[in-house]
């Protein structure tokens, strides 16, 4: 089974309250469900259209697993705090290439 990737790309932060409220539930649901953090904080560099933006990359064993961290009732909480219009970001799963 491969591992997967879960990518996150913030575009623009509108309320950093709401952003450290769903941290602080997102992370411990995220280890819980096997993820590991890879990668937290603004790119380095961005080239051919890329942006300067917070990225957070999460290795999970497959997946299935990063989905159902995704889906799960503790992530889902965190989704809840984080609430409607506070970031926008853009959030996908891809699988690992053997």
């Amino acid at each position: 089974m491969a591992k997967a990737y879960w990518i996150a790309f913030y575009r623009s932060v509108h309320d950093p309250q709401k952003l450290a409220a769903y941290a602080k539930l997102a992370a411990p649901a995220i280890l819980a469900a096997g993820g590991k953090f890879l990668a937290r904080g603004t790119a380095a560099h961005a080239y051919e259209g890329g942006v300067l933006q917070r990225t957070v990359l999460v290795e999970f064993p497959s997946v299935a697993d990063a989905a159902a961290c995704h889906d799960g009732p503790a992530y889902q909480e965190a989704l809840r705090a984080l609430g409607e219009g506070s970031v926008d970001r853009d959030l996908r799963i891809v699988e690992a290439a053997e």
